[in-house]
């Protein structure tokens, strides 16, 4: 309980000082509102071949981008090095970073998942699917940010150094073309995305079908590479938080 309750302050710390700003709040209802657009003034019809890959792309860059903001500011104004040296475990400080940084992508793709289905009437086939489609999307790419943001200083390091995995991510993971369509070569690049899964789960939730496997083999396989940040983001926290 004390270490849930140490999660809980970070994280609304966090969001107190960065995410509920109004900057952050305007272009958290600006971007949905803008992809909705842009989707609706391309393909009316053909929209829900691309709206699961948008909502999982938002998802991405969301987390990614504000857990690289707020780590790094915090490292450059030794905020994050008065963490370190309060009584409080690295798990802890991870998870309380990861949660706050999910509920602000999370709460972006809710309003950009809404407006599809209130304004291009978008199905929801299995909602369960969809909203765990959303939070492992959440917890595996804020958790992905934290790690490769913690390892560098400035903001424009840590941008470019997750360039080098979510540009790659965006096309091998199903995002703009179904696996159907994708060259075999390309597949097994695909399987091993993080992104495929949530893209696969969020596409199950609302069209009711997928491109390859189950709900419980995606939720499964999604939920294996969250885990599997989890492990890594400990040991990689310690190490180059305080640098």
């Amino acid at each position: 309980m004390r270490q849930l309750a140490q999660v809980l302050a970070i994280s609304r710390k966090d969001v107190e000082s960065y995410y509920g700003k109004p900057p952050l709040v305007t272009w958290g209802l600006l971007l949905p509102a803008v992809l909705i657009l842009a989707v609706y003034l391309k393909d009316r019809d053909g929209y829900l071949t691309v709206a699961p890959g948008m909502i999982a792309m938002t998802l991405l860059f969301g987390n990614t981008s504000m857990a690289a903001i707020v780590i790094t500011f915090e490292k450059r104004a030794g905020t994050l090095e008065r963490l370190l040296l309060a009584p409080l475990a690295a798990p802890a400080i991870v998870a309380g970073k990861a949660l706050s940084a999910a509920a602000y992508s999370l709460g972006t793709s809710l309003v950009l998942t809404a407006g599809f289905v209130v304004f291009l009437g978008m199905p929801v086939a299995r909602p369960g699917v969809l909203a765990l489609g959303l939070v492992l999307g959440a917890g595996t790419f804020s958790v992905l940010g934290i790690v490769a943001s913690v390892t560098v200083k400035e903001v424009f390091e840590a941008m470019t150094l997750m360039n080098f995995f979510r540009f790659p991510l965006l096309f091998v993971s199903g995002v703009f073309l179904p696996l159907s369509q994708m060259p075999g070569w390309a597949r097994p690049l695909a399987y091993l995305s993080p992104l495929t899964h949530v893209v696969e789960l969020l596409r199950l939730g609302t069209s009711g079908t997928a491109g390859f496997a189950s709900a419980r083999v995606l939720s499964g396989a999604a939920a294996g590479f969250f885990f599997l940040c989890c492990l890594m983001a400990g040991p990689v926290f310690r190490r180059c938080a305080s640098r």
